[in-house]
């Protein structure tokens, strides 16, 4: 029966011009090729790896492959995962067109028998269509590290662009897969949103420089802002001339820009109201704790420890038989 019992179901795929098995007749290469593209790849430092679809291919594969990639079809292919998994080479594995139960159940497959996996998010919608941004649902990768803190996230992606990449470099995503084409004009299914050299040198450049702004999940004054701290920010002035003695009051008191070191911060303000000046101050100075008198030295405490009475000695009490 084949595709002819899915009915009026339809997929991306019949916008092809050709049908499916001639689409894939037409990209299929021979075996024979593995061992020279495996070459070409060394020779340009790039590392070759594929993606088998079946026990067979995946054989053929093992000495030329330091990792596997496994499409999102083959999720539900418990026997393919346990196959690709029992080489001992990391797996990286596309989820697309599945649900979290699908993907539990693969990542449970595989890590019984291989902890090295890599989960891809992935939307299986090839049409390049910019309604598939609607679909992409970059947010997913978070709750793949939060079910699956020791598997290595990604993205899987068939939308035009590189926006959905840097969602997911931002949101924790270190395995990217993209179309790639010499030529997005070319005729094929897939080449409308693939990247070309040019729009994949753009992409990692903007990867990078995004991996630098992402930074540290600390909250510090960052080094190339540490001067702009006393320019922008405020400190307690004198809001006019005023002379050593005043018992300050909030009046007296201005919060103005720039903020030197050493000045007293707006939120310490309540602290000075009424505090002593030691030293004058003229009208827009900042203060500094230095201008104000020290607070005077408590006085000593009377000892008011309580002396507790002597204990009585406990009365004796006598049973007496009758």
């Amino acid at each position: 029966m084949g595709f002819r019992a899915l009915g009026r179901q339809v997929s991306h795929q019949a916008r092809w011009k050709k049908p499916v098995s001639a689409v894939y007749a037409d990209a299929s290469l021979p075996w024979e090729w593995t061992v020279e593209l495996k070459a070409a790849c060394d020779n340009a430092g790039i590392d070759f790896f594929s993606t088998p679809y079946d026990f067979e291919a995946a054989d053929m594969l093992d000495p030329y492959v330091q990792v596997f990639k496994l499409g999102s079809g083959d999720i539900t292919w418990l026997e393919m995962l346990t196959h690709v998994a029992g080489k001992g080479k990391p797996v990286i594995l596309s989820s697309g067109a599945s649900d979290i139960l699908d993907v539990q159940r693969a990542v449970r497959t595989v890590e019984k028998i291989n902890p090295q996996l890599a989960l891809l998010q992935c939307n299986t919608n090839y049409t390049g269509d910019d309604d598939n941004f609607n679909h992409i649902h970059l947010n997913v990768l978070t709750t793949y590290h939060t079910m699956f803190p020791g598997v290595l996230t990604g993205l899987s992606d068939h939308t035009p662009g590189c926006a959905t990449v840097l969602g997911a470099v931002a949101l924790g995503g270190r395995i990217i897969e993209k179309h790639f084409t010499d030529d997005a004009r070319r005729e094929g299914p897939d080449h409308g949103f693939s990247m070309t050299p040019h729009t994949w040198r753009e992409m990692v450049d903007r990867t990078r420089e995004l991996e630098r702004a992402l930074g540290s999940p600390q909250k510090f004054v960052a080094g190339n802002e540490r001067d702009t701290v006393v320019v922008q920010r405020r400190c307690v002035r004198a809001a006019r001339d005023l002379p050593p003695g005043t018992v300050l009051t909030r009046d007296m008191l201005d919060v103005l820009r720039p903020a030197p070191e050493g000045a007293v911060n707006p939120f310490e303000i309540d602290r000075l109201l009424g505090r002593t000046l030691a030293a004058p101050l003229g009208a827009g100075q900042h203060l500094t704790w230095s201008h104000v008198a020290p607070l005077p030295a408590a006085p000593p405490r009377a000892d008011n420890r309580a002396v507790a009475p002597a204990a009585r000695a406990p009365s004796q009490t006598h049973a007496a038989a009758h």
